[in-house]
C-alpha cells in the first residue's frame, strides 16, 4: 500500500533546493511589540532542525520529499 504524506507537516516545513528542511521558529504569534529590534529581525529568519532525530521524524512524515 502507498505511504501517505502527513499534510500537517507539509504546511509547516519548507524544503530548500539542496534538500535541507527549514521550519519557522517559535515565538512569532503575539507579544511581539515588547521585543527589541534585534529580536524582531531574528524572527524574520527560518531555522533548521537542531537535532538529527527531529529531522528524521519529519522526513519519515514526508515520503515523497
Amino acid at each position: 500500500m502507498k505511504q501517505k504524506t502527513k499534510k500537517s507537516v507539509v504546511k509547516k516545513i519548507k524544503i530548500t533546493g539542496s534538500g535541507k528542511l527549514m521550519r519557522r521558529s517559535t515565538g512569532h504569534n503575539h507579544y511581539n511589540s515588547r521585543d527589541t529590534g534585534a529580536e524582531t529581525r531574528a524572527k524574520r529568519r527560518d531555522s533548521g532542525f537542531k537535532l538529527a532525530k527531529e529531522e528524521r521524524n519529519v522526513r519519515a512524515a514526508l515520503p515523497n520529499a
